[in-house]
């Protein structure tokens, strides 16, 4: 396989979205006070009934409704493609897109490669490419959201050298249909 990172435009969101970003949860991260007040430790617990969880299904996203969300027209949107087909993608947020990110940090917005293409170093090579992106754009970290219900994810950013930046059990209380799971924050140093 032979996989080429070009960045592209909105335009190309629709393609973009044919790219799964879904997992099977067959386990998620816990937590349990360490010593009292010395912290938080995280396990990994088996799920009673295994899921698929759909990034895209949740209400307001997925690739193709963003624009009706988000300013995106200084956002790096990269594509990966073996030949011309796509195998996955990357989406880089610069600066203060939403929230407490001020202009010394990147979101890395979305990332997702197709699920039989996992484990193969595309995930890899579009990480190094946000982080390129948001180096040119003299970024200090890339901030990195995830939840406790994609280990697979947390798995792969502490590997690339990203590190735990905080952990929000309250997150997503407000929405019954997530509110069994809690924020994971990764920080890659640029």
């Amino acid at each position: 396989m032979s996989i080429i990172i070009k960045q592209v435009t909105t335009d190309t969101l629709p393609s973009y979205s044919k790219i799964p970003a879904s997992l099977l949860v067959e386990s998620a991260y816990r937590t349990r006070t360490k010593d009292g007040f010395k912290g938080i430790e995280l396990y990994e617990e088996k799920v009673s009934h295994p899921y698929i969880k759909d990034y895209d299904a949740a209400r307001g996203e997925g690739p193709t409704r963003w624009l009706k969300r988000f300013d995106m027209s200084n956002w790096g949107i990269f594509m990966a493609s073996d030949g011309e087909q796509p195998v996955g993608g990357t989406i880089v947020a610069p600066g203060a897109y939403v929230g407490d990110i001020d202009k010394t940090f990147a979101q890395l917005f979305d990332i997702r490669v197709y699920h039989d293409l996992r484990r193969l170093g595309t995930g890899t090579k579009l990480l190094q490419q946000a982080a390129t992106f948001a180096r040119q754009l003299n970024c200090k970290f890339l901030k990195i959201e995830t939840q406790n219900t994609n280990i697979p994810a947390c798995k792969f950013y502490a590997k690339q050298g990203c590190k735990l930046g905080n952990i929000d059990l309250f997150a997503y209380k407000s929405d019954p249909a997530y509110e069994h799971e809690f924020r994971i924050v990764w920080y890659l140093e640029l």
